[in-house]
């Protein structure tokens, strides 16, 4: 991460009220950015430029339209980096009593993250994919399938039977583009899936890895699970080691989140 490129694109109020909009509404299109705004469209496409080359937005097409997505994880480093590992409980705790004073209640949401990794495609896809990897990064989540388009992806905990989570295979185009339907088990028979998309993008000697998840709903703790596994997968492939349980989830007294605790539902 370039912190200096952070801080100045985080340095003009234009852009921060973009990134306000997108974390009020992800997924909009320079037209829809627009709206509202008293400079011209050149100049927010500029602006966005800067936000996308700071690494604070993604960028994804759909069909023809180019839709841009908050990208918090270097907000996050920049977080790690000053505040102190015996201060974040306290720093967390205030933060969430503040969010939830202020916070209006939003609608379901899509989640959509980022983050670049020194290594080759072939070698995260394998980590997406493979079940001897997932386990030693996803906190001993085993994904299963066959990776056929319609075939079924189960999550498993710790060599158990029971399945945490199952979907669909959608897309699979190696090693582009993945996407499958998420579902936990405990979730209501009512309740459609989601969908988990991963792209991955060759930038330089390293690898772009987008996430996208969604719809989800507004209370919904899977930013907080999304950014803690992309981090572990981050160090897997780059060290060969994963994070410990109590760097990927420390304000749950180091147990990674369970079915039924609303971390990915």
């Amino acid at each position: 991460m370039d912190v200096d490129k952070v801080f100045r694109a985080l340095a003009d109020p234009g852009r921060r009220e973009l990134l306000d909009r997108l974390q009020q509404q992800d997924g909009l299109t320079v037209g829809q950015l627009c709206e509202g705004q008293a400079t011209t469209r050149q100049a927010v496409s500029r602006h966005l430029a800067q936000l996308e080359d700071a690494n604070l937005i993604v960028t994804v097409w759909r069909g023809r339209e180019k839709v841009h997505h908050l990208n918090p994880i270097p907000i996050g480093e920049i977080y790690d980096r000053w505040i102190g590992r015996y201060e974040r409980h306290r720093v967390s705790a205030l933060i969430d009593l503040k969010q939830a004073l202020e916070t209006k209640p939003m609608a379901d949401q899509t989640f959509t993250y980022s983050i670049f990794i020194d290594g080759t495609p072939e070698q995260i896809w394998k980590a997406l994919t493979n079940g001897g990897f997932t386990k030693q990064y996803w906190a001993g989540r085993d994904i299963t399938s066959d990776w056929k388009v319609g075939s079924s992806v189960t999550f498993k905990v710790d060599d158990s039977d029971d399945v945490e989570t199952s979907g669909e295979v959608l897309e699979y185009d190696e090693p582009k583009r993945l996407s499958y339907t998420w579902k936990t088990a405990d979730a209501a028979a009512s309740l459609a899936p989601s969908t988990v998309v991963f792209e991955l993008k060759p930038w330089g000697e390293s690898v772009q890895l987008t996430v996208i998840h969604g719809p989800l709903p507004a209370d919904s703790q899977a930013r907080d699970g999304w950014v803690a596994i992309m981090s572990s997968l981050k160090t897997f492939v780059e060290t060969g080691n994963a994070l410990a349980a109590t760097k990927l989830w420390p304000r749950r007294n180091a147990h990674p989140p369970k079915a039924g605790e609303g971390a990915w539902r």
